[in-house]
């Protein structure tokens, strides 16, 4: 059972977790819900297509202008608050791997703390037992944050990664967080070159066996786009192609720009497993 805010999800169960990013730069929107009228809209727009999960960011994942923690909670936690007075019973997460910054969210009503630089600030994981709040614990094979993996190798990366996030999961418990409210996740493109991100999505099954609920990040990043060799705003195919792999493979949390087609394909793969049925059956039945 994996149980964030008021929710509680199933071990069948594809969560899908929409992407708000509150910053001028993003390298997916450039910007488009920087400010709180399209961000909101955003917002209604994934809780309508399927989204159970809303990921809030105030700081790119890439190298770009400064921004300090003052800066970042200045673009999140008013946000974070309005989106819990519009949405009681939505799952709310900020991306964010700094403490402070994750105590002010979770005052502002967040459930849910993403840590997608791999426990960079240890004190992230007191934060979330403090507050209840859930945790990702996430594989960035020792890098800074806003940083690009240069020249990084691995004896094994799945290895690393089963060692890293297993590590900071069981922390986390020690700490208090709740630990049907932990999960891992492989850091796909953090710490990582293109190679490495397609071995971690093939070997995927070892991290769902471990029992912790895997969530991964997958959405038009960089790793598709050298895969395919195609820009940005042309990677959704091979995102979704990634999602339906890790979904076979037993991933049950996925992060996404797209929330429609994601859930569209998590639904085929869910039905195809067994885990669910058609919408409609009316084939061959009359």
């Amino acid at each position: 059972m994996l149980r964030l805010g008021r929710r509680e999800f199933d071990a069948h169960e594809p969560v899908i977790m929409a992407i708000v990013n509150r910053t001028p730069d993003s390298f997916y929107d450039r910007g488009a819900t920087f400010r709180d009228e399209p961000a909101l809209a955003r917002v209604e727009q994934a809780v309508s297509e399927g989204a159970a999960i809303i990921d809030i960011g105030g700081v790119k994942a890439g190298p770009g202008e400064e921004v300090s923690a003052e800066e970042e909670a200045r673009r999140t936690v008013g946000f974070v608050a309005e989106v819990r007075r519009r949405h009681p019973d939505v799952v709310i997460s900020v991306d964010t791997w700094r403490h402070d910054v994750g105590e002010a969210v979770c005052e502002a009503g967040a459930d849910l703390l993403n840590d997608a630089w791999g426990g960079v600030d240890p004190a992230l994981a007191e934060v979330a037992a403090r507050y209840g709040a859930g945790l990702v614990c996430t594989h960035a094979g020792g890098s800074r944050p806003r940083t690009r993996p240069h020249r990084v190798a691995y004896d094994d990366v799945v290895a690393d990664i089963l060692r890293v996030t297993l590590a900071l999961a069981e922390r986390a418990v020690e700490l208090g967080v709740r630990r049907d409210g932990i999960m891992i996740d492989p850091g796909h493109d953090f710490g990582k070159n293109t190679r490495h991100s397609l071995e971690a999505t093939r070997r995927l099954g070892e991290l769902t066996e471990t029992g912790w609920p895997v969530l991964v990040s997958l959405s038009n990043k960089d790793f598709v786009g050298e895969t395919l060799d195609r820009p940005v705003k042309e990677r959704l195919i091979g995102t979704l192609a990634t999602t339906a792999v890790s979904a076979w493979l037993g991933a049950r949390v996925y992060r996404v720009h797209e929330v429609a087609e994601t859930k569209q394909v998590l639904d085929m793969v869910t039905a195809i497993a067994g885990h669910g049925g058609p919408k409609v059956a009316r084939r061959g039945l009359a």
